[in-house]
């Protein structure tokens, strides 16, 4: 019988000397988390790992959690995802799993062509509508680091994970606590993942948007496409990403019930990754640690505002991930190997809903992010050619002034930079509770305020900044029948599998809505 067991080594112990003195009688093992506890190795601490392994017994196999399924049957009218992001595609792949074929539609290109149209854009500024970091096959998960890291707890979790194993992911995806798999090798899974699911009978159609929700009364009847071709099903699944502002407005035209959501803004900041390794690691760095990852948060006592990090990415790059030609907005992503020169995370202030941004208009929300993505692309545009990122070493920053003798500063980024005040971007309660935190910070992570900082801004698409309101049992919109608002952009998940899993879900419930039972 497999048994699990605990214990903490040096990060220099070898795990499998440590089994066979202690546990003799094992077979095999499989670590199933493995934390890093650097605290102090900055002063000296040997930096330990806290193992959580399962162990076989002679004659015994791992249990492989695997599902079974029946085929349901095709519904008498396919459903239709918008999106092929990790909601859009894990819908239609669980619906797949039961014999249900979809139409899949999304705006953007194939991954492999899609990073033709991104290049383009990253070195010459050629900006493409419906290919880019957040438009296309994966949707902006695809540029995401590929962290599978969730908090949620779901049965579907499980699920999702297995899924990523089937088609090329890491096998111990399945069973380690918070895998990363990288943005290199989730293009590759996708790729699979729509592969399989064309061979089910999925129909999947990219460069083709959405541009009309079709609706009889209050009943959703189809989608009209953007050459004029209409398609019609009573099911239509909306996981079109928090960044398809478009489909916001239509939906506010159409009455759809949402309500305003807080989000946050700020910058991302980036330093040379020697140096947050030496932080975290002292004299420790680089002796088969890896990158380290760092976590910060501060609550301003007066405003109860908190800043804090975001989507932390050690051996990193940061990216222009704009959807709009005269926007700029910035993100980050790791390789699976976290091997860049760079470490870069963002760094966020809370923007209040009906505070920050007005409450009578729902969607001021997302008129005060586009109303700083604006900004950042004329600062651009006035002091370069509109590609680069507007940024500003952190020193800069500190002492609100840009050195005009200072030397280049080397960056990860693609698209270059270009010197600018990032103050003149980002409202002012945003830059003051970032300087008032950045100090907090340097006293926890000695250092980590450093002339070898720079900040790159905006970073502006944290959530959506809305909710689209839906039954708490069958995730069917609250105001309108047949209309399935899914994952991150409907503001239902935040990142990866919490989007796949709420596609699963959605899967769940049009089956049992199509067929009459629960499976």
């Amino acid at each position: 019988m497999t048994k699990k067991v605990q214990f903490t080594l040096d990060f220099n112990e070898d795990i499998d000397l440590y089994l066979e003195k202690n546990y003799p009688d094992h077979a095999d093992y499989r670590i199933l988390n493995q934390a890093l506890d650097a605290r102090g190795a900055n002063r000296g601490k040997v930096p330990r790992y806290t193992y959580n392994v399962e162990l076989l017994s002679p004659g015994e196999q791992f249990e492989a959690v695997k599902e079974t399924f029946k085929d349901v049957g095709a519904f008498n009218e396919m459903p239709i995802i918008i999106g092929a992001g990790p909601g859009g595609l894990f819908c239609a792949l669980r619906l797949a799993d039961y014999g249900v074929p979809s139409i899949v539609i999304e705006r953007g290109d194939r991954a492999h062509q899609r990073m033709i149209h991104i290049a383009k854009f990253w070195r010459y500024g050629v900006f493409d509508t419906e290919n880019n970091v957040c438009y296309g096959e994966g949707g902006a998960g695809l540029f995401s680091d590929g962290k599978l890291i969730t908090r949620i707890k779901s049965p579907f979790v499980q699920y999702v994970m297995n899924r990523f194993v089937d088609f090329g992911a890491p096998k111990e995806t399945a069973y380690i606590s918070n895998p990363h798999l990288g943005s290199n090798k989730i293009r590759g899974l996708i790729n699979q993942m729509t592969e399989y699911l064309r061979l089910k009978g999925t129909i999947v159609r990219y460069n083709t948007r959405v541009d009309r929700l079709l609706f009889e009364g209050k009943n959703i009847v189809g989608v009209e496409l953007n050459n004029g071709e209409k398609l019609f099903s009573k099911y239509v699944v909306l996981a079109t990403g928090h960044s398809a502002s478009e489909m916001y407005y239509q939906l506010n035209d159409l009455g759809v019930e949402m309500k305003q959501k807080d989000f946050a803004v700020g910058v991302r900041i980036e330093h040379p990754r020697e140096l947050i390794d030496n932080i975290q690691y002292g004299k420790f760095a680089g002796l088969e640690l890896g990158a380290a990852r760092y976590r910060l948060s501060y609550e301003d006592a007066y405003s109860k505002k908190g800043t804090y990090s975001f989507c932390m990415c050690p051996g990193g790059y940061v990216l222009s991930s704009g959807t709009e030609a005269n926007g700029i907005v910035v993100n980050g992503m790791s390789n699976y190997a976290r091997n860049s020169r760079w470490s870069n995370a963002a760094l966020v202030v809370s923007v209040k809903a009906g505070s920050d941004f007005e409450s009578k208009n729902l969607l001021a929300g997302l008129d005060f992010q586009h109303k700083i993505e604006k900004l950042a692309f004329e600062a651009s545009k006035q002091n370069a050619t509109g590609r680069e990122l507007p940024a500003q070493t952190l020193k800069e920053f500190m002492e609100n002034n840009i050195s005009a003798n200072s030397a280049p500063v080397k960056t990860s980024t693609p698209s270059g930079i270009v010197k600018t005040s990032l103050r003149e971007i980002l409202p002012s309660f945003v830059t003051k509770h970032l300087e008032n935190a950045l100090l907090k910070f340097d006293e926890n992570l000695k250092g980590f305020v450093s002339d070898k900082a720079l900040l790159i801004a905006p970073e502006t698409r944290t959530s959506a900044p809305v909710t689209i309101l839906r039954d708490k049992e069958t995730l069917e919109s609250s105001s309108h029948t047949g209309l399935f608002p899914c994952g991150e952009g409907a503001g239902h998940a935040g990142g990866i599998t919490s989007a796949a899993v709420d596609g699963v879900k959605i899967a769940m419930s049009l089956i049992k809505k199509e067929k009459g039972f629960e499976l």
